[in-house]
């Protein structure tokens, strides 16, 4: 059986297990802060009618958009304590925006720090919950809602530099 510190994913090693395969928080201690970017989206299906009570304020649960706004933004701040293996850090900047289309919402947070390690789980993390609170203010109306095509779409700052992904 190889050694589980060993195994690779694509010419990379998993740097969340050690040298006996164990889960660990990798050390960040040694790298310099630098600033961090991350861009997550989702995408909540829906019936167009669920949609166009969005779209017209109508849910009777309130402002549904300015509630999962805020959710989102504590999930990102609160991503170390949900994820086990995340590092706490300083988030400098959350943004989550929701966008009503005719049969969805299009969620996407946009998240910035200056520190040792990226905030890409913070992002998803973001976007996800964001999605789950448009999802429960709105589950009255349509249980049939489907969040989808949660996706890290940027991520900038690090060793690693930019990503992009292909559209």
């Amino acid at each position: 059986m190889a050694d589980p510190g060993d195994m690779e994913a694509g010419g990379r090693k998993f740097t969340h297990l050690d040298e006996a395969g164990r889960a660990r928080m990798v050390d960040v201690g040694d790298k310099e802060p630098t600033r961090r970017r991350a861009v997550a989206r989702a995408r909540i299906r829906m019936s167009s009618e669920t949609a166009a009570e969005l779209s017209g304020g109508t849910v009777a649960k309130g402002d549904v958009f300015a509630v999962a706004r805020v959710a989102g933004i504590q999930a990102a701040k609160r991503t170390s304590e949900l994820v086990p293996l995340c590092h706490p850090l300083m988030l400098t900047s959350v943004v989550v925006d929701l966008e009503v289309g005719e049969s969805h919402v299009a969620v996407e947070a946009i998240v910035e720090t200056v520190e040792r390690t990226g905030v890409e789980m913070e992002a998803l993390t973001a976007c996800t919950v964001a999605a789950l609170t448009v999802y429960d203010m709105c589950k009255s109306l349509d249980r049939s809602m489907v969040i989808t095509d949660v996706a890290l779409w940027e991520k900038d700052g690090g060793r690693s530099g930019a990503w992009r992904r292909e559209a």
